[in-house]
């Protein structure tokens, strides 16, 4: 059996070539994004930074515990407390103590326009526990005096140099009697340990030179800080889990690719198989005329695929394992993952690429293979000439559930829980259940979409058209086949890119119905507050609506199981109707107060008047009433406190609304020159809502093209191999067709028209079932409150389709002039 499939490889290269390479890109693409994603779920170790020479660091554990019936559930809260003065003093007398603050301290450069160079502070006694070691100069001895870090941008400071340095005490000159070199983790400056405590009085972490347990028995099991030593120093650097961070957008970037890959690679592999057997069913009657058993037919054609699998599955291992460091190195340069982003020695990736491709070979032809199988010898002989009773019930069977899996589960979502839809697990596998419903009914309708389509050419003087429409017809496993790549190309891309332009659509509508301030004013730096002296200049702006907010969190405990946080805003609600049109679908804003909250109706408890216990930003708790309900929206809505709720959150973002009769031009002027030397950027509404708009150039997007390119790729191999199959095994076709009179243009015309005709089936369905995902994408928005249009990629289903014709047409013309190159009469009487 072994010996008959290798000979029948050699004398059928042309039908295997298609699968194999298929398969072999199939593989390749599954290996590189295995590997890549195996790189992603640990972050590269890093030791302590900021605290590598400190013996003991304590700090506040920042965790938030609620006992339940089920145990103590904990969350960690928006804003750990500081070291309190009292428990500093206390762990003194167990040894000697650093105090370590941090705050803003930017260096304003003097050139008008300039940014200034983002800078953190710290006491200079705190420097040691890094540590920074002088390169130049001294330590600062009096106030005015600083020490910098060598940063690698921004200004060359040297040692002697007068700088204005910002800081939330104001913007003051200062002289420069130190530099150390910088780390990389922070670009800091030092101030004497008496000014930093003026500038900020708040302890942020405590340097302990004691033994730890000594510490941890000082402060006992309920002070609420955290006693770090060794690699747990960790904790207290700088945003210690950015590293994790920055991995899960890339986690979810390539096990979608991975997923995607995985999925398109399987269906054009399973689509060449199949193409490639059915066309043998000829051979296969001859066969069983001869004697040959159904099992001994199976075998055969499983053991022939079996070898194409292992071949092509090594060759792709070997692909993948090449392309996956130019795979990194492409998303390193696009900006989608971090700089220091490599990949790890994981060996699994390529054994399962391998094992994926072998599977995907065999199950293609033992699917493909069953029913020729069970083909009577007159039968199969028979349907060799013309495709029908191309769907057993079987796959009727199978297409019908399918659809009704693709269909149901959308509609269930849309009656339980709208906004599942639109997350990206949902909105990617959603349009992979439809397209193999799709493809499982390809038979059925590429007849009529086929007669659809050739229509008006059919009515076209001449018999180009007459022979596309009857050929596409009769030809319905060849043209299932080829629209095939193409109904999967066509729907991924419209349904990912349509869902995703429509999802930033959305949201930038959101954002411009909420939002009715003329000035929108916020921090130089993201993630930091305003400045108090930006702060006291814009108190009272004549002519203007003056509303300032915070960012802070509430958590709240459902069903007694477990604690979610949710982003909250601290807003005076006697300004926020000025500056703000919120999407309240219960209760009046107007009802906010200090005893108050506004939720949203993902909440559990969302009826006004009812009272829900939350714990605030610093851990606090509260029984609040609640005033308003917010439509969900796109998961932007979230949840209003008063100032008081705020959890010691600072103003972050103030909305400035001219009033009535005011002078825009003044409140402008007077924004200025409040913002002038603060730090602060003063924005009009169109100019803060723009990095809101839908744009090409964001990372969710180039990451989508990444996701998309790495598919069709696939699917554009597998269109050319299909096309090439198709072709190659017409020449009798072709050659009647010269003896009936036709021209050998005329013949590449007629197989240019099949090949574009097939190539708009399958585009035909693609759109289709994108129209579907578009259309469950609408509802889900307008279920949540969100009235936004349906944007639809056209630009990239015009490139798509055109491109797709422009392949189909030179993988058809390329095997049909090497047929009619032979005579005719030779052709027409040779054997197959």
């Amino acid at each position: 059996m072994l010996m008959l499939a290798l000979r029948g490889i050699r004398l059928r290269w042309v039908t295997f070539v298609g699968s194999f390479l298929a398969l072999v890109l199939g593989v390749g693409l599954i290996a590189a994004t295995g590997l890549a994603l195996a790189a992603t779920f640990d972050a590269p170790e890093r030791g302590p930074e900021r605290f590598a020479a400190a013996p003991v660091v304590v700090r506040a554990d920042g965790l938030l515990r609620v006992d339940t019936p089920t145990g103590t559930r904990t969350a960690f809260v928006d804003r750990p407390g500081p070291v309190p003065p009292g428990l500093a003093a206390q762990l003194a007398a167990l040894g000697r103590t650093v105090e370590d603050r941090s705050f803003p301290s930017d260096i304003v450069d003097p050139h008008p326009g300039q940014d200034a160079d983002a800078r953190v502070g710290h006491p200079w006694s705190v420097a040691a526990a890094a540590p920074y070691r002088l390169a130049t100069g001294r330590a600062p001895a009096a106030p005015g005096e600083v020490v910098v870090t060598t940063a690698s941008g921004g200004p060359r400071l040297r040692t002697g140099d007068r700088v204005r340095v910002r800081t939330p005490a104001g913007s003051e000159a200062r002289t420069v009697v130190g530099t150390v070199a910088g780390r990389g983790f922070e670009d800091a400056v030092f101030f004497t340990d008496d000014e930093a405590a003026r500038i900020s009085p708040d302890i942020d972490a405590l340097v302990v030179h004691a033994a730890a347990t000594a510490v941890r028995d000082a402060l006992g099991p309920d002070s609420g800080m955290d006693v770090l030593t060794g690699h747990d120093r960790r904790h207290a650097d700088p945003d210690p889990d950015r590293d994790a961070r920055a991995l899960v957008s890339v986690n979810a970037l390539l096990g979608t690719a991975a997923g995607i890959t995985l999925f398109v690679s399987a269906a054009v592999v399973a689509s060449t198989f199949s193409y490639a057997v059915a066309g043998r069913r000829r051979e296969f009657g001859l066969l069983r005329t001869a004697g040959a058993t159904p099992g001994q037919i199976r075998r055969t054609v499983l053991a022939e695929s079996v070898l194409i699998g292992v071949a092509a599955s090594a060759a792709g291992t070997l692909l993948g394992a090449g392309g996956a460091p130019l795979l990194v190195r492409r998303m390193t340069e696009a900006g989608l993952a971090p700089s220091w982003f490599a990949l790890g020695d994981p060996s699994w990736p390529l054994h399962t690429a391998f094992w994926t491709g072998v599977s995907a070979a065999t199950a293609a032809a033992l699917v493909s293979c069953h029913r020729a199988g069970r083909t009577a010898p007159t039968e199969a002989l028979r349907e060799a000439a013309v495709d029908s009773r191309v769907m057993p019930v079987s796959r009727w069977a199978a297409a019908v559930l399918v659809l009704l899996l693709g269909l149901g589960l959308p509609a269930l979502a849309l009656a339980t829980d709208p906004g599942d839809l639109l997350g990206r697990k949902s909105y990617v596998t959603r349009p992979m259940i439809l397209i193999v419903g799709c493809a499982l009914l390809a038979p059925v309708l590429v007849r009529p979409v086929g007669r659809l389509l050739t229509w008006l050419p059919a009515r076209l003087p001449g018999a180009t058209g007459v022979l596309v429409r009857e050929n596409t017809a009769a030809g319905v496993r060849r043209t299932a086949a080829v629209a095939a790549p193409v109904l999967i190309t066509v729907a991924l891309a419209a349904s990912l890119t349509g869902t995703v332009a429509t999802l930033e659509e959305a949201r930038a509508t959101e954002a411009r119905t909420a939002t009715t301030a003329d000035f929108v004013v916020t921090p130089g730096q993201e993630g930091r507050p305003l400045s108090p002296a930006f702060l006291e200049r814009v108190r009272d702006i004549d002519g203007a609506v003056v509303s300032a907010s915070r960012s802070t969190a509430v958590t709240v405990l459902e069903e007694n199981t477990a604690l979610v946080s949710s982003e909250a805003r601290a807003v005076d609600p006697a300004r926020l109707a000025a500056v703000a049109k919120l999407p309240v679908t219960a209760g009046r804003l107007a009802d906010l107060d200090d005893d108050a909250i506004v939720v949203n109706e993902e909440w559990l408890t969302t009826r006004v008047g009812d009272r829900v216990t939350v714990w605030l930003g610093d851990g606090s708790e509260r029984s609040l009433r609640i005033a308003a309900v917010l439509a969900t929206g796109t998961g932007d809505n979230g949840v209003y406190v008063t100032p008081r709720n705020a959890g010691g959150a600072d103003v972050d973002r103030i909305d400035v609304e001219v009033a009535p009769g005011g002078d825009r031009r003044a409140v402008a002027a007077a924004l200025d020159t409040a913002a002038a030397d603060t730090g602060t950027r003063v924005a009009t509404r169109a100019a803060w809502l723009a990095p809101t708009a839908p744009g090409p150039d964001d990372h969710t997007r180039t990451g989508l093209r990444m996701i998309l390119g790495i598919a069709l790729v696939s699917t554009a191999t597998a269109l050319a191999n299909t096309l090439v199959m198709a072709t190659s095994g017409r020449g009798r076709d072709l050659a009647v067709l010269r003896l009936a009179g036709a021209t050998v243009p005329q013949v590449l015309r007629l197989v240019v028209a099949e090949a574009v005709a097939a190539v708009g089936v399958g585009a035909v369905l693609g759109g289709v079932v994108a129209a579907v995902n578009l259309l469950v994408v609408r509802g889900a928005l307008a279920l949540l409150g969100v009235t936004s249009a349906v944007v639809v990629p056209w630009a990239m289903l015009g490139l798509v389709v055109a491109a797709a014709a422009l392949l189909a047409a030179g993988s058809a013309v390329l095997p049909a002039l090497s047929a009619l190159r032979t005579r005719p009469v030779e052709l027409a009487g040779s054997r197959e």
